[in-house]
């Protein structure tokens, strides 16, 4: 079964598309607030057996938070991603939260900037990559990743995930895939079996599509946890964590008491109907889901 990890997308910053977090924040996401709720919930993870935290660069000060949790914590695997930039300010209202590069000059600064901020990386990612990437025909960049002489990964969004996948491992530079994959949205499921069995470590994200799992469970999901005793989520993760080409589920939780009902997940097994939707469709609904 895989493992959980904690991903600090939801705590790095005053904002996010991940519905149900409202409560779970502080009422004032101020930077020391954000600061004090990620320590809370990685001192909670790293109580329950997690090892795994994964970052990136364009959430807003996760590097930051997590360098200041780090000592004393050395048998935890680290990981952070490269590509978007964090442009919102700390502003929960700003028109534009992160932009997007994926170029030498980009990932030349982001490199410079994680390694100020962590004192070890085991694993760095292309944030988002998709098939139509300019990285695909940059061999200068690739070989400037490549050099940094880390465990290179790329994470993908959209419906074309799977082709995306299929690219990237034609570039035979890289350990680690992370991509979207929920009882919603299935698309990338081959294109992340053949990636397994090429050896690439599979991480997946947004195992509770974005809160809407939790928030407006379909109905297979929420009686499964009703009969199970867990939550939803737990149901959502479950699913997920069965699937034998799976090594690694992110937790977006964004408080102590949402990671522990994610872990729940780890305990139970699920039996769901196919409950998954166009990939076209999920993507647009997901397209349309605000920053809170």
């Amino acid at each position: 079964m895989a493992q959980l990890a904690l991903g600090l997308a939801s705590l790095g910053r005053p904002a996010y598309i991940n519905l149900g977090r409202e409560g779970a924040l502080p009422a004032v996401r101020d930077v020391e607030s954000m600061r004090a709720q990620c320590h809370r919930v990685l001192d909670t993870a790293y109580a329950a057996g997690v090892r795994w935290v994964d970052a990136a660069r364009s959430y807003g000060l996760s590097e930051d938070f997590l360098s200041s949790w780090l000592p004393g914590h050395d048998d935890v695997t680290i990981s952070s991603k490269w590509g978007y930039a964090y442009t919102a300010d700390w502003r929960p209202d700003a028109e534009v939260h992160e932009v997007k590069e994926h170029s030498l000059a980009r990932f030349t600064q982001q490199w410079r900037e994680t390694r100020a901020l962590l004192s070890r990386v085991d694993l760095y990612q292309v944030h988002s990559l998709t098939v139509d990437s300019p990285l695909f025909a940059d061999r200068v960049l690739q070989d400037a990743m490549v050099a940094i002489g880390v465990p290179l990964g790329f994470s993908t969004s959209g419906p074309r995930q799977a082709d995306t996948i299929r690219k990237a491992l034609d570039l035979g530079i890289f350990q680690s895939v992370q991509s979207t994959w929920n009882v919603l949205e299935t698309s990338a499921g081959d294109a992340l079996r053949e990636a397994h069995d090429a050896g690439l470590r599979v991480i997946v994200k947004e195992g509770v599509a974005n809160g809407r799992l939790v928030v407006t469970p379909p109905q297979a999901v929420a009686a499964q946890a009703e009969a199970l005793g867990v939550g939803p989520d737990a149901v959502a993760l479950a699913a997920i964590a069965r699937q034998p080409f799976v090594d690694v589920v992110l937790s977006g939780a964004a408080s102590p008491e949402q990671l522990l009902s994610n872990l729940d997940a780890l305990r139970v097994e699920v039996d769901l109907p196919d409950l998954a939707e166009p990939a076209e469709q999920y993507w647009k609904t997901r397209s349309e889901l605000s920053w809170n």
